[in-house]
């Protein structure tokens, strides 16, 4: 895409706003850019990391542009931060411990052991993975992968797997190594509402859209996601406990297993022959996500501090550096200490002021505009919001605290977006005259309530040209002013979106790994939240479909749910079905994904049908399609 397409410069009242950033905190202090380019030993000689059309997948040289002067449009702390994280090459942790940092948004670590390498978290996409493994090579010797580890159960920390291992190496007994619980939580988070993950990703990472001092210029967390080929290869060890030893070619490891901080399945590491602790994303070099803007599950900032606590009583002793699998280590025993210290302070801090203003009958919205963090705190580079922020992660507090809903029955029973927007404008005197406010509030420098009064228009008129003009230039002009790398790239895509139409979803996470991994019981409940529940009232269905090496399961349609049972039992498992079908497993997850019809089932080997074969195809007419492409600055 052309740079910087349609966008315009900043606001008097944005430049004045990122002048006083910079007059506000300490850019004098050089001590993370000496962290993250200490140890750089080199980086790749191609810059442009392919697919195997040729298609970009990765751009080492995209962020370029970092190097000048912060300009007018960016928030001078995200660029800073956004600085740090381009640093891109092949980086000694310490000694027999390396990492690739700044090809992926994630870090790829790897532990040189007794007759090859131990890979830690494989970024996102094959292609990455291998350009990276490429390089630790070039620099170390070409030095088989013998064990492979997960460190938690999201996607840039296994997608790339084959680009370092395949099947074949774990046949021959390469282990594969993931927290208790991996497996489920990667590929239900990628399954269940992967759709709406995947589309809101497209925001949150920005990587539709152009690069540059106007447009994105990283995400926090790191750069942006690769747009390679995602794959899975299950684990073969389970971690299962804290203390949990294990030794992988030589290669010593403690385990500290902490579910339910920033993945519901994730594990710290302690390597005690290199004085080492790799705190997964666990800590990292900002205020991370209690609920990401993509959308998860609610984080427990509660349980985090707690592991963080641990992880220092365990490790912090006999750890001379921590790292993890975002940003750069930090070295000194006493420097590991108080990094994790203050981010353990961080969490609590957040969850406990929270809990104790909800407790005064403050609401979310009241908090989170409140609410300050200690100055201590906020004077520790690390600490900023650059992909969590402190005010999207105290409503996660209280959404995890309280739900929703804020008490005031007022919004119990509000009109839905359409209705109300339609209802908001009328009383508002009409669109024209919204706009025509809203055009005196921009030139004011309100540009938070230009975005939400001329939401209303939008929702109440989609095609007012006017509205989605004022819109994208408001949206321009907070992504300009903000310090979150995730929120400058929310309002950014929504002004690139509003001035040049639907970027649709580019990173598909659900891919056939992901979905292969699946079990049966994830399939049918796959199948279930996909059932047009008023278009199926009436439907009446039973068909039992039986594995030739698995036991059978039974499905039933009724009052719209699709509901299953495996084995035999009362009830509809012991009923007639309408249709029974015996076939392989594997001709079974292709005909629930879709790759396989019921008619390609007819005269299939290994597959016989008793009953009527069309109550399959009734079954599966009931099943909706994803929308990857649904708007979300319209209706």
């Amino acid at each position: 895409m052309p740079q910087n397409t349609g966008a315009k410069p900043a606001e008097p009242g944005i430049v004045q706003a990122n002048a006083a950033v910079r007059r506000r905190f300490p850019f004098d202090d050089t001590q993370d850019l000496q962290d993250a380019r200490r140890g750089f030993m080199g980086t790749a000689q191609e810059s442009v990391i392919r697919a195997g059309d040729g298609r970009v997948v990765w751009d080492l040289d995209a962020y370029g542009f970092l190097a000048q002067e912060c300009p007018d449009t960016a928030n001078p702390s995200l660029w800073r931060q956004s600085r740090l994280c381009s640093d891109h090459g092949l980086f000694q942790v310490t000694e027999g411990i390396y990492q690739v940092r700044g090809f992926d948004l994630s870090n790829m670590t790897i532990v040189e052991g007794e007759r090859g390498v131990f890979v830690i978290d494989p970024l996102i996409s094959a292609e990455t993975a291998s350009a990276a493994l490429a390089l630790y090579r070039a620099h170390r010797g070409r030095r088989p992968v013998t064990g492979v580890l997960y460190t938690h159960s999201h996607i840039d920390h296994f997608g790339g797997v084959r680009g370092v291992i395949g099947e074949d190496d774990v046949a021959r007994g390469v282990p594969v190594l993931a927290p208790r619980g991996f497996l489920q939580h990667a590929v239900s988070e990628n399954v269940y509402a992967g759709t709406a993950m995947g589309r809101r990703a497209a925001y949150m990472y920005g990587a539709a859209l152009p690069k540059g001092e106007r447009g994105q210029l990283g995400a926090g967390l790191g750069q942006t996601t690769s747009t390679g080929s995602v794959g899975l290869i299950p684990p073969t060890l389970d971690i299962t406990r804290t203390g949990q030893t294990e030794t992988v070619d030589g290669i010593r490891m403690v385990f500290q297993f902490t579910p339910g901080t920033e993945a519901p399945a994730e594990m710290n590491i302690h390597f005690p022959d290199h004085a080492a602790l790799c705190m997964a994303e666990n800590a990292t070099h900002n205020l991370h996500n209690l609920l990401t803007l993509r959308g998860a599950q609610v984080r427990d900032p509660h349980v985090w501090a707690r592991y963080l606590t641990e992880a220092v009583s365990l490790f912090a002793d006999s750890s001379d550096v921590a790292f993890a699998s975002h940003h750069w280590p930090v070295w000194g025993r006493e420097r590991v200490v108080a990094f994790l210290s203050e981010q353990r302070d961080l969490y609590a801090y957040l969850h406990d002021q929270t809990v104790r203003m909800l407790n005064q009958g403050m609401t979310a919205l009241e908090i989170a505009a409140e609410i300050q963090l200690p100055p201590a705190l906020e004077r520790a580079w690390h600490t900023h919001g650059y992909y969590g922020s402190v005010s999207h992660n105290t409503k996660a507090v209280y959404q995890r605290c309280l739900g929703w809903f804020d008490g005031n029955p007022a919004h119990l029973w509000e009109h839905p977006p359409v209705e109300a927007a339609r209802r908001y404008v009328a009383f508002m005197g009409g669109a024209d005259e919204v706009v025509r406010r809203a055009r005196q509030s921009f030139a004011d420098g309100d540009f938070r309530w230009v975005a939400q009064v001329v939401n209303h228009v939008l929702f109440a008129d989609p095609d007012h040209t006017e509205a989605r003009e004022l819109q994208a230039d408001a949206l321009e002009q907070l992504g300009y002013g903000s310090e979150n790398g995730t929120w400058r790239n929310f309002y950014l895509m929504g002004a690139y979106e509003l001035r040049h139409g639907s970027v649709g979803t580019p990173t598909v996470t659900g891919s056939p790994d992901v979905l292969a991994a699946l079990t049966l019981d994830q399939l049918f409940d796959s199948l279930a939240i996909r059932v047009d529940g008023p278009r199926s009232w009436d439907a009446n269905l039973t068909l039992r479909f039986v594995p030739t090496d698995s036991e059978p399961v039974t499905v039933w349609l009724r009052n719209g749910v699709l509901t299953h049972i495996t084995g035999t039992g009362t009830g509809p498992a012991t009923a007639d079905p309408d249709v029974e079908i015996t076939l392989p497993e594997s001709d079974l997850r292709a005909l629930l994904l879709g790759t396989l019809t019921p008619r390609q089932l007819t005269g299939r080997a290994n597959v016989e049908v008793t009953g009527d074969l069309g109550r399959l195809t009734e079954l599966l007419g009931h099943l909706g399609t994803p929308d990857p492409d649904f708007a979300i600055l319209t209706p």
